[in-house]
């Protein structure tokens, strides 16, 4: 049986990873919403596939 690695959606990993590191209720749906704004804005790109600077 081989196991297959599926990668989470951005938001999704944003979500956990801010829950395991204990950040308040509000600083997780600031930055909730900043990255959501974000990937929205430039079209629905995963920032991993957008060129860096």
């Amino acid at each position: 049986m081989k196991i297959v690695s599926v990668k989470k959606p951005l938001l999704k990993q944003l979500k956990e990873r801010v829950r395991v590191l204990g950040y308040s209720i509000r600083n997780k749906h600031a930055y909730y919403d900043w990255v959501r704004r974000f990937i929205l804005f430039h079209d629905k790109s995963h920032p991993e596939k957008m060129g860096g600077g």
